[in-house]
């Protein structure tokens, strides 16, 4: 390793505080990017970069919610590499280690640009505006639903709805408690600083599980008869969840495997275009598991779990429902967008 791949990752950040329940920091960047330019910033084909990391779990959403509208030709993707430090991600996965359309190497750079003395934290996915090279948003739950309200005129023909107006209050109230109790869930029992708050993290996200386990075992999507939003937001938990937080985050009451309803869920929307074609077990293992050096010291990344099962018949198309109600799957993952192989679910021979 070089010394300046070495330097760019030296000094691990914290995540686990003694003593204490873990408590995510919400307050994001809320500018958004709408079809009026509000808030100065409308949206332009070209004129934006989204920035995310494979290995993280809310970027993973913008990746699959741009795929679905097929807004790849007109908002460009950055990705950078699965490990950071305490300073940000960075883009180590381009040549010298250089963002190619930003120019910059940390994506910390473009929230300074705009932000000299940013107080918080510096997180994916994050929309920046290429012509000034400064952040504009990294509001995850607003980005993605602006993509398919505010982006309309530039979705491919067949794109999803995947926040349709008419469910948009009950798609809202499941995502709050899927996010609540489960995309966030996992974190509060991996980052607890006592056994209490593990105690009550490890109960919370369990019984929201059962629950929803209820609710998709008569239904083959969370809201209506199609994939929606709602649908994105717990896949990206589910997708991680044998690979890291049953063993790094301690959330082992049973595996995703084990639990018969939200295993299948999962695999339906995995063998879906645009979901299991964006993720990249290999990322999300090395982030997770030489990231947090606080909870797991060596860096030590695990072989396991065994990922050919993700392609095995989940049997959900007899619920019925419709993956893209009156649309059609997206086509083929754009060219240099490619999740490596070796990086995925092997597919049976």
């Amino acid at each position: 390793m070089s010394p300046t791949a070495q330097d760019a990752h030296d000094r691990p950040g914290v995540y686990s505080q003694d003593g204490t329940e873990y408590r995510r920091d919400t307050r994001y960047i809320t500018t958004r990017i709408t079809a009026d330019g509000r808030d100065g910033y409308p949206v332009e084909p070209g004129r934006y970069r989204l920035v995310v990391a494979r290995a993280c779990p809310w970027a993973n959403r913008a990746i699959i919610v741009r795929r679905l509208l097929g807004l790849e030709p007109v908002l460009s993707m950055g990705v950078c590499g699965p490990t950071h430090d305490e300073r940000s991600w960075t883009f180590d996965l381009d040549p010298g280690g250089v963002d190619p359309v930003l120019g910059i190497p940390r994506i910390r750079d473009a929230y300074l640009a705009r932000f000299p003395d940013y107080p918080r934290g510096i997180t994916v996915p994050a929309i920046v505006d290429v012509p000034t090279g400064q952040v504009v948003t990294n509001d995850f739950a607003q980005l993605t639903l602006d993509l398919s309200t505010e982006w309309t005129a530039h979705h491919r023909a067949g794109a999803p709805d995947l926040y349709p107006e008419h469910l948009r209050d009950e798609i809202d109230e499941v995502a709050d408690v899927v996010y609540r109790d489960v995309n966030n869930g996992v974190y509060r029992c991996g980052f607890a600083g006592d056994q209490e708050s593990y105690d009550a993290a490890f109960h919370r996200l369990f019984d929201r599980l059962d629950r929803l386990s209820e609710r998709l075992a008569s239904r083959r999507y969370l809201v209506g008869d199609t994939i929606t939003e709602a649908d994105v937001r717990l896949f990206t938990t589910l997708v991680r969840f044998d690979a890291v937080y049953h063993g790094h985050f301690k959330c082992n009451r049973s595996t995703l495997a084990a639990m018969p309803v939200l295993w299948a869920y999962a695999r339906d929307l995995f063998q879906t275009p645009g979901f299991g074609d964006t993720v990249d077990f290999v990322h999300i293992k090395r982030h997770y598991y030489e990231v947090h050096r606080d909870l797991n010291p060596r860096g030590i990344v695990p072989l396991g779990p065994d990922l050919s099962g993700w392609w095995t018949p989940h049997a959900r198309e007899q619920l019925g429902g419709r993956p893209f109600g009156d649309g059609t799957p997206p086509g083929p993952v754009a060219p240099g967008e490619e999740v490596p192989a070796e990086h995925t679910a092997p597919r049976p021979a």
